[in-house]
């Protein structure tokens, strides 16, 4: 062994016995043999004796990388000395036998040389190496060896080459056109022959070679003669392979494969449908009910698979009606095997299979009425959508208790079945009524099943039920129907022995959710409903998943019903007293993660029944006072106790605060303001007591977090509950929610803010007066901080927070100003932030990578100069403002930020952008009059080099007031300017 030899094993050792500064030298060497000027000929040297694979692969890998990079610039001679030498190995030629060592060696040996020989054709076929086929092809002869390698050959030639599997440069498929061209005129009908041969003479001594060898020409059948392989020699000998009992199954499955590539072959639709018939496919129909998990079996439902996906083209092609016939009639023989193939094998096909019965289920949309071999298909389309939807039983624990395979299995069916779905809801469309019939039997038959199938054919059922409810408009369903009627009685009054199971239980909620729209039109079914929810099958139900889906699906039901509800009020509340009393119940912490999101929904579901005009006062106060009084009680104890209990009761205390929010919060999202504040005052009253006590957390509890937030959403809520009552209650809130807060809570303070005066405009004057000094000192600040910083020590989730406060504070200022409150920003204790406030928003509205923001921020420009500058020439309202707005933000955002190149006109946001600035143009010239345009035309329009006669027509265009006019000719300026500097100007 050579040190060569030596440096390529060391270099490709993986045990880790080899010291790896070692392995580093080796590889380092082997990289500068490889620049070595006679690198071609070391390694066709090696190649030639070694039978280290190692050796052999580094080699070839070398050899390959030479060729392809190095090829223009090769000799005459070298070219020549590689191309010989690699023929030779691959052929055998001119070689003895103690020198063919590559095709003793492994298969990925064997592959690598194919390669190396493929790039040679690449390059050199057939302009310098024209031979290259018809000199392989006497080779054959020698056995089973060279058969093999030339299959390697012609494989790797359409993997690297040829197939359009793959993604190609025009290059390639440039050298792909010329090189099958070349095939076509020189060697493809030969080719073909010695495949013909090859299979003839070892399909009984070498099976394998000649499933290799068909392998290999099924992938060439799309592009070579149809003529070559569809004639009296070829197809009788592939058919008579494929239906050979006993025969290798390897063998007849590629000849299988070899049938159906020639069943995919493109051509002209008549041309098509009669190669079809000729082929007699029904002789293979039998062979897939034997053994469903062979090779063969795959093979054959692929083959049937796509047979029926040609037909079917056809028959949408063909025009004359003897060929419809024919598409039909074949259609009409291969559709029970395509049925029986994908309910009983196991296969890659189940997806196109899918959307061939899809389309096949398209083609009767305009058949009316269908016929009674349609109707039979149509069945069998459901019995196959029916068998396809169902869950493995093996996975049956993994699904109830849903642990990572169960979650993992859920998910992959929920996709496998949308394309199911789909074609179910196709079917509905063709055949409604069979396949309402079908479902509804499905369902019985599901019911009376055994226990050990009982589960998966009792969801499969009720899915189907779920997707046929799916596909119904609201209409349709009101209406109802016999059937639609007898399946949802069915539905509400069967009780399932296997309801205990997860998947069942959930479908089983979600399918009455589901139907609801029926429900309201027949309110008989509403007690059947009630109790399917509230007993045992949903918000009772053993498993915590199903019970907390019941709860938010039982709280949408009554959102739905509602008025309709309340003869059961008294019944509901009942059966709800266990999870209500949970809540109120001191001391009560939910053990599970979504208890708390659970509660809410029950008492959301509550509150809306309730909440009603229909429930009396006194029911309504009697009900509301039984829910708010323990859980205000609950607080409060809390509140007295919270100097003396231990850091763990802390923690679980203030959990159960968090819950208590939620359920007061949720419950309160059924009375309306106009309830609360004008007809039933004494339920308002209620509220505004329990906003008393919730206030109080904020002053013994001021540092927490998570209580803060509820706190706040909970004063959100009543703000929409209460409407102009809750104001005696806004400056506590207001002053303790502001007291500790961080830049996360700023945000949900402004949105506060923001519902206030969106809410109550003007009315909140002095509220805003109040606290706009303390919220503009520390945004600004917080804000500032974050532009000051840079590096490693500002964390992404701080920079995240600061710039979504940054993204709330816009808002808040574009709020302000919209809703006639500007003059907050002019109060004594606001205007040393006036300065600030400007800087921030000139700078946004020229430079922020928002549009929308930037927009937001030449509005609020728009509304000052409007609220604060009279048009007459009087004393100015604030001082030094009209001459910022005329010359700082005319030319900087109105001029200079529009010349950017940033500012693109094809973008829908930006157009929107341009139009507030040419507003903000307008205003400025109606409130300033020639003061604006003097010195926005004669300073702003000469730095940027406007010609004298574009600057006149624009002061023209302004005076007209025509906004259309004036937007048309300002871009075609602004893009005349642009076109004029040519980039040498950069405007900031």
């Amino acid at each position: 062994m050579d040190d060569v030899e030596k440096a390529i094993l060391i270099s490709f050792d993986e045990s880790g016995a080899i010291d790896s500064e070692l392995k580093s030298q080796a590889v380092n060497f082997c990289q500068k043999i490889k620049e070595n000027p006679s690198i071609c000929s070391l390694c066709i040297e090696k190649l030639r004796f070694c039978k280290l694979v190692q050796v052999q692969f580094w080699c070839l890998q070398a050899l390959h990388e030479v060729i392809r990079v190095k090829y223009g610039s090769m000799s005459l001679e070298e070219k020549n000395f590689i191309r010989k030498s690699i023929f030779s190995m691959a052929c055998l030629e001119g070689i003895d036998d103690k020198m063919c060592a590559v095709l003793d060696s492994p298969a990925f040996i064997k592959n690598k040389l194919s390669q190396v020989l493929v790039t040679l054709i690449y390059f050199e076929y057939p302009l310098i190496w024209s031979s290259v086929f018809v000199d392989f092809l006497p080779h054959l002869s020698k056995g089973a060896v060279v058969i093999d390698m030339f299959s390697r050959i012609l494989n790797a030639l359409d993997d690297e080459l040829v197939s359009m599997d793959y993604p190609r440069t025009p290059e390639e498929v440039a050298v792909a056109g010329r090189v099958k061209d070349a095939m076509r005129n020189q060697c493809v009908p030969q080719i073909v022959r010695a495949w013909y041969d090859i299979v003839s003479m070892y399909r009984n001594s070498d099976p394998e070679i000649c499933a290799t060898v068909l392998d290999c020409m099924r992938r060439y059948v799309s592009w070579i003669d149809i003529g070559l392989i569809v004639n009296d020699a070829f197809i009788p000998l592939l058919f008579e392979l494929i239906l050979v009992d006993g025969s290798s199954e390897q063998l007849r499955a590629a000849a299988a494969g070899c049938v159906l590539a020639v069943v995919s072959k493109r051509m002209d639709a008549q041309s098509k449908l009669s190669l079809l018939k000729s082929l007699q496919i029904s002789r293979v129909f039998g062979l897939v009910s034997d053994d469903n998990d062979s090779e063969l079996v795959s093979g054959i439902a692929a083959l049937i698979t796509g047979y029926a996906v040609e037909v079917l083209e056809c028959s949408k092609r063909v025009s004359s009606e003897d060929a419809k016939v024919v598409s039909t009639e074949l259609l009409d023989e291969v559709l029970p095997t395509v049925f029986y193939v994908m309910q009983n094998c196991e296969m890659d096909a189940a997806f196109s299979i899918v959307q061939f019965l899809s389309g096949y289920v398209a083609t009767m949309k305009s058949l009316s009425p269908l016929q009674e071999n349609k109707m039979l298909h149509i069945s069998q389309i459901l019995e196959v959508i029916c068998a396809q939807i169902r869950y493995d039983p093996m996975y049956r624990n993994n699904l109830d208790i849903l642990d990572k395979i169960g979650v993992e299995e859920e998910n992959r069916m929920s996709e496998f079945r949308k394309d199911l779905f789909v074609l179910l809801r196709n079917v509905g469309r063709v055949a409604p009524e069979v396949t309402r019939i079908f479902i509804r039997n499905s369902l019985a038959n599901a019911i009376t099943s055994s226990s050990d199938k009982n589960v998966e054919e009792v969801e499969a059922a009720l899915s189907l039920l779920y997707a046929l409810g799916e596909s119904m408009n609201g209409e349709a369903m009101k209406v109802g129907n016999g059937l639609l009627s007898e399946l949802v009685t069915n539905l509400l009054s069967t009780r399932f022995p296997c309801h205990s199971n997860r998947v069942v239980a959930l479908v089983y909620l979600e399918t009455i959710a589901r139907y609801m729209k029926f429900i309201q039109e027949n309110v008989q079914y509403i007690p059947l409903v009630l109790a399917a929810f509230l007993d045992e099958r949903g918000i009772h139900h053993p498993n915590i998943y199903v019970s907390h889906r019941a709860s938010y699906l039982f709280m949408r039901v009554v959102k739905l019903l509602k008025s309709k509800l309340v003869p059961f009020i008294e019944t509901i509340l009942q059966s709800l007293q266990d999870v209500v009393s949970r809540f109120t119940s001191m001391n009560f912490v939910s053990k599970e993660p979504t208890g708390s999101e659970d509660g809410a929904h029950i008492f959301e579901a509550i509150g809306l029944l309730i909440g009603m005009e229909d429930v009396p006062l006194e029911k309504q106060s009697d009900y509301l006072s039984s829910l708010l009084t323990p859980l205000c009680q609950q607080v409060e104890a809390t509140l007295i106790n919270s100097k003396v209990l231990n850091p763990e009761e802390s923690t679980l205390q203030i959990a159960n605060i968090q819950q208590i929010i939620g359920a007061i919060n949720a419950l309160s999202k059924g009375f309306s303001e106009r309830l609360v504040t004008s007809s039933r005052p004494a339920i308002g009253h209620m509220f505004k007591q329990t906003l008393d006590v919730l206030l109080q957390i904020l002053v013994v509890f001021p540092k927490v977090e998570p209580l803060r937030t509820k706190v706040l959403s909970f004063v959100h809520r009543m703000v929409d509950t209460l409407g102009a009552s809750v104001f005696p209650y806004l400056p506590k809130a207001l002053e303790q929610l502001l007291a500790e807060s961080e830049p996360k809570e700023m945000v949900g303070f402004l949105l506060l803010l923001n519902q206030l005066m969106c809410k109550f405009s003007t009315l909140v004057r002095d509220i805003l007066e109040e606290v706009f000094p303390t919220i503009a000192g520390r945004v600004f600040s917080v804000i500032q901080r974050v532009a000051d910083s840079s590096g490693p020590e500002i964390n992404t989730e701080e920079i995240r927070e600061l710039q979504e406060l940054q993204k709330t504070l816009y808002t808040f200022l574009h709020v302000i100003a919209t809703h006639d409150l500007s003059s907050v920003f002019l109060s004594p204790r606001s205007r040393d932030y006036l300065n600030s406030i400007m800087q921030l928003l000139l700078h946004s509205s020229c430079h922020h990578k928002d549009m929308v923001t930037r927009k937001a921020c030449v509005q609020i420009f728009v509304k000052l100069i409007k609220d604060w500058c009279a048009s007459s020439s009087g004393e100015e309202k604030v001082p030094g403002f009209k001459s910022f707005i005329i010359e700082t933000f005319g030319t900087n955002c109105c001029l200079y930020s529009v010349l950017d190149k940033s500012f693109e006109f094809g973008d829908a946001n930006t157009l929107v952008l341009f139009g507030e600035i040419l507003l903000a143009q307008k205003v400025m010239y109606e409130k300033f009059g020639d003061d604006f345009l003097v010195h926005f035309v004669s300073k702003g329009f000469p730095s940027v080099h406007c010609p004298q006669n574009l600057a006149e027509q624009y002061c023209q265009k302004l005076k007209d007031g025509d906004m259309k006019a004036l937007r048309s000719f300002y871009q075609s300026l602004i893009e005349h300017l642009r076109h004029q500097q040519n980039g040498s100007l950069v405007f900031r």
